[in-house]
């Protein structure tokens, strides 16, 4: 199966950008209204929001991607632990995200934890801004 590792980097990228976009989408929503009718969202949503819609489109372009990773991936960790593990009243279902609803929260703190020691990839602005062109994976 070597030869799927051609295709690492291009495979990343457009991960990174549909995860970006997504995450993105769940920002313009609090602070925008777009799509779909917003939150009215207020006091610590309206930071989330920026996070989310900013550090999303930062990672779907590759821009500061380590940076908007490491907001994004600590953003999804609070709310795991707030939203999902303290306002649950069973104390069996606390640490099972099947049973207190946190998973998506979970899986975007460790796909962007991951990103953060991946970097861009190849196809990105950081690798256009800072020349980058070798095969380390944080290019």
């Amino acid at each position: 199966m070597n030869f799927l590792n051609r295709f690492a980097d291009p495979v990343y990228c457009i991960m990174r950008l549909i995860i970006g976009l997504t995450y993105a989408c769940h920002g313009s929503q609090k602070l925008l209204a777009i799509p779909g009718g917003g939150h009215g969202a207020g006091g610590i949503a309206v930071v989330a929001g920026f996070v989310e819609l900013f550090g999303g489109l930062g990672i779907a372009f590759g821009f500061l991607t380590r940076l908007a990773a490491f907001l994004a991936s600590g953003e999804m960790a609070i709310a795991y632990f707030t939203f999902y593990v303290a306002a649950v009243d069973l104390p069996a279902a606390k640490f099972f995200p099947i049973m207190n609803g946190g998973e998506l929260a979970l899986v975007l703190c460790w796909i962007f934890f991951f990103m953060i020691f991946y970097g861009s990839g190849r196809w990105s602005i950081d690798s256009l801004i800072f020349r980058r062109r070798g095969n380390a994976p944080g290019t």
